[in-house]
């Protein structure tokens, strides 16, 4: 899935990189990354299956 927004000037801007992983109590947590490496959103808690993560990280823009 590709997903383009625009700059000033019409170039495409690059999309922010979700990252999900265990933390180390095995809790299920997402992180949102920009462009420029900066975290610019995580989970508040962790969550026991990876699905339930995913589905609120899509409840905060994640579009996977």
């Amino acid at each position: 899935m590709k997903v383009a927004s625009l700059k000033k000037g019409g170039e495409k801007a690059m999309p922010d990189k979700w990252e999900f992983y265990k933390d180390p109590s095995s809790q299920w947590r997402w992180r949102r990354i920009a462009p420029n490496g900066r975290i610019v959103g995580s989970s508040s808690e962790g969550y026991h299956n990876q699905s339930d993560c995913i589905a609120n990280a899509k409840r905060n823009g994640y579009k996977g």
